[in-house]
């Protein structure tokens, strides 16, 4: 049995939705250049941001794997919007930064982890992925 979402629209462009196994909620604006408050994460924002942190959780099992505590990892993506119509996400620039791994061939894992992650898997081939992977 798959995981259910459910979502009520607000009015507004403002969209609350809810992971009914936790009940935990998140609010969704549309953002500023897109005719909304921009006061949330937009759909959009949501796709870059499902991406990173899943790349983050996978780096994070293959660590688990490998033995290896990488425990403070950062990331940051810069979504970019097409500048035609229809409006879609047309790049993620995802750069993450790993501590506490020195072996080559961890990090050649854990960087595969990374990109073969559910979410890159699911989303559009048409969305350019530059990832930039930084061992501290």
């Amino acid at each position: 049995m798959g995981v259910i979402i459910q979502a009520v629209y607000e009015g507004g462009l403002r969209c609350k939705a809810v992971h009914t196994p936790s009940g935990a909620t998140l609010v969704t604006d549309a953002p500023v250049d897109n005719h909304g408050r921009g006061e949330s994460f937009s759909p959009t924002d949501l796709v870059a941001t499902a991406s990173l942190t899943c790349m983050m959780t996978i780096m994070g099992i293959a660590a688990n794997k490998e033995q290896v505590d990488i425990r403070g990892m950062k990331a940051s993506t810069e979504k970019i919007m097409s500048s035609e119509l229809p409006r879609r996400v047309a790049r993620l620039l995802i750069r993450l930064e790993i501590p506490g791994v020195a072996d080559a061939e961890t990090r050649r894992k854990l960087e595969a982890a990374a990109r073969a992650c559910p979410v890159h898997k699911s989303i559009s081939p048409e969305i350019e992925l530059d990832i930039e992977f930084s061992w501290l």
